[in-house]
């Protein structure tokens, strides 16, 4: 995929890639102050991207032969639409790509895919703090859903919930 656009081409992100798909996604960590957070490892990626037990799916965006930016997404399915979604787990643009465009080239990019792919829509979690994030994903047209909140088990709590719960 060649966006004509400054020397930006995207494509989709293979096992080759795994080392700079992980160094983009660390360097969001990063941007956010939440690196102490980043437990996953180069191998995490192979396994759950670049194998047979595929999770997640990620565009890498380059300029001029060098990774400038990522999408990493996954297919949902919605009950209530009874239709397949395409959920954005990360999109990351280098400090030196920011304002070309290519975050919303991402995101579109990203939903052609999922379109074709029989997608009828997009979701995503912005972190409360990133403001700008939230800006930028209202001026694509994006709203924020005040009907819902997120949940989450993990550590001891999912741990538990794995092990089984006592019923009463």
């Amino acid at each position: 995929m060649n966006t004509g656009t400054k020397n930006i081409t995207m494509r989709f992100a293979g096992i080759d890639d795994a080392e700079t798909v992980y160094a983009m996604i660390f360097a969001l960590a990063e941007l956010l102050g939440d690196e102490r957070k980043v437990v996953s490892s180069v191998d995490d990626f192979i396994e759950y991207g670049f194998s047979k037990r595929q999770a997640f799916e990620a565009l890498l965006a380059e300029q001029d032969g060098q990774p400038v930016g990522i999408c990493l997404f996954f297919y949902s399915f919605s009950t209530w639409l009874g239709a397949l979604g395409v959920y954005i787990q990360d999109l990351y643009v280098s400090d030196e790509a920011r304002g070309t465009g290519l975050g919303r080239m991402l995101v579109a990019e990203t939903a052609r895919i999922a379109a074709g792919r029989g997608a009828n829509h997009l979701r995503l979690a912005v972190d409360s703090k990133n403001t700008d994030a939230q800006a930028f994903y209202e001026s694509l047209g994006m709203k924020v859903r005040d009907d819902e909140l997120i949940y989450q088990a993990s550590g001891d709590a999912f741990a538990a919930l794995a092990a089984g719960v006592d019923g009463e």
